[in-house]
């Protein structure tokens, strides 16, 4: 039979499983709100959302939940893999205001909404949420006696899962959140709004998993006995299998954009096809190649060139091309130049030492590519050329948003590291020198009057060796030391 191992009653328990446990409970009594999401009478008929204003209710309940969903809970999950005693408490702090948000998406007056995939899907991801919930606590109970035992490994292992599933599924929650605030995706748009929030969503999280590799998945790579570019052709020829029968209808006519959509398709998986033959030489061993980062480059340059109906939609297409092509072109140049096709860094124990700075331009533009495609959907952009918004400042804004993402990722890498390797103290003592560089040199500024004399020094040293050579010449033109017309030298 199984018993508690610690902690016998809820009295005994610590305050952070206690807390779990009412949030579990918040949690049940919740989940029936799902069905009152406000009044619909004010929506009016065949339209997605009513004409009022979003109210100050719903703008709390979208800071609230980005601050659970987008902040908090990635980075208890960070806390998580490297067992900080912050997890727990973190992972609570984001379920309280989860919760919190949960109750106020339900209470807001203003904007009505109606049935839409973003009020359905926080059903489930609430449930998720309550799953993951009550495994934490059953695991801070430590029930590990009889078949809870023996269950407890794939306890565990489920929750890390789950924990690594949360935050996907929170970034589809919050894309679904802002497409239903504005009513878009309905109907006929619904075909091009999935492409570009599925497509956009790729590059942004093909730009995290690199920042990734490159600052903490040095490792794993090595232990896989493949090259970077292996798993990156294996993805790409996968997408491109899906792209070539999904872009058009097969039996139907071609449309619009059908054509080049389908041939982006079988351009991709061909290229990924050749990208796996050459991720290995002929003795087996990983090898880098280019073809990932070509096949960047010529989507950048095909989507540069998608026809558009609005002027402003032409722009933004354009930028988002030009952005991907420079994510493939700076992906060609760390390769080829920068690490010259070197397959593992050469001193993994620090890898600070072995990033170059220009590493981080690839996996950024993709982030950078991948919001803008996001924010390029025909409602979007019909809404922005009403508005009179141009396409610099539009692109300026995602391109901040780009930014504050990719900080956040490195934050979060730099947290993981921290913990997971701390940083080694400097062992390169610098050599002593002699007399008065002996001293110390605080910030630099101490030396000056000393490096300043050692330049003039160095200076006056040369053009006395020029006045010497100088010297020199004109005493072998006369062995007597006087010159051709008489006067002494």
């Amino acid at each position: 039979m199984a018993t508690f191992r610690t902690r016998p009653t809820v009295a005994a328990m610590a305050p952070s499983s206690v807390i779990s446990a009412l949030s579990a409970f918040a949690l049940l009594a919740a989940l029936p709100l799902a069905a009152a999401h406000g009044d619909h009478s004010h929506i009016e008929a065949g339209a997605a959302i009513s004409a009022e204003p979003l109210d100050k209710t719903i703008w709390i309940h979208i800071l609230v939940q980005s601050l659970a969903w987008g902040i908090l809970f990635p980075t208890g999950m960070v806390l998580g893999l490297v067992k900080s005693r912050w997890h727990v408490p973190t992972q609570v702090a984001a379920t309280v205001l989860a919760v919190v948000g949960y109750f106020l998406g339900h209470a807001h007056k203003g904007r009505q909404f109606g049935k839409n995939a973003h009020a359905s899907f926080a059903t489930w991801l609430m449930l998720l949420l309550l799953v993951q919930v009550v495994l934490g606590v059953y695991l801070r109970l430590h029930l590990e006696r009889g078949w809870l035992g023996r269950m407890r490994k794939w306890q565990v292992k489920l929750h890390a899962v789950l924990g690594g599933v949360i935050p996907v599924a929170a970034w589809v929650q919050m894309l679904l959140g802002g497409i239903a605030s504005q009513g878009f995706c309905q109907s006929d748009h619904l075909g091009q709004c999935l492409a570009h929030f599925i497509m956009g969503s790729a590059f942004i999280g093909y730009g995290i998993v690199l920042t990734l590799l490159l600052l903490c998945g040095q490792a794993w790579l090595a232990r896989t006995g493949r090259s970077q570019e292996f798993w990156d052709s294996l993805v790409i020829a996968l997408w491109g299998c899906v792209n070539t029968f999904t872009e058009h209808r097969w039996g139907g006519p071609w449309v619009r954009n059908d054509l080049q959509h389908t041939s982006m398709g079988i351009i991709w998986w061909a290229a990924g096809l050749v990208g796996l033959w050459l991720s290995r030489d002929r003795a087996g061993r990983p090898r880098r190649n280019l073809v990932p980062a070509c096949v960047i480059l010529l989507t950048g340059w095909g989507m540069s060139a998608h026809p558009q109906d609005l002027e402003l939609s032409t722009h933004v297409h354009g930028v988002f091309g030009y952005t991907l092509m420079a994510a493939g072109v700076t992906r060609l140049i760390e390769i080829s130049f920068v690490l010259r096709d070197r397959a593992a860094p050469l001193n993994p124990a620090d890898i600070d030492e072995e990033i170059n700075s220009f590493q981080y331009l690839p996996p950024f533009l993709l982030v950078a590519s991948g919001f803008i495609f996001m924010g390029a959907t025909e409602e979007q952009m019909q809404l922005l050329s009403d508005a009179g918004v141009t396409h610099v400042s539009y692109i300026l804004i995602l391109y901040s948003i780009a930014f504050l993402l990719f900080l956040f990722v490195n934050m979060l890498l730099h947290l993981y590291s921290h913990y997971a390797s701390p940083a080694k103290p400097n062992t390169h003592r610098t050599p002593k020198l002699a007399g008065d560089e002996e001293r110390g040199v605080p910030n630099g500024h101490a030396m000056t009057e000393r490096q300043a004399h050692d330049a003039q020094e160095f200076e006056l040293e040369g053009l006395i060796t020029d006045d010497e050579e100088d010297g020199d010449g004109k005493k072998e033109g006369s062995s007597s030391g006087y010159g051709s017309n008489g006067h002494p030298l």
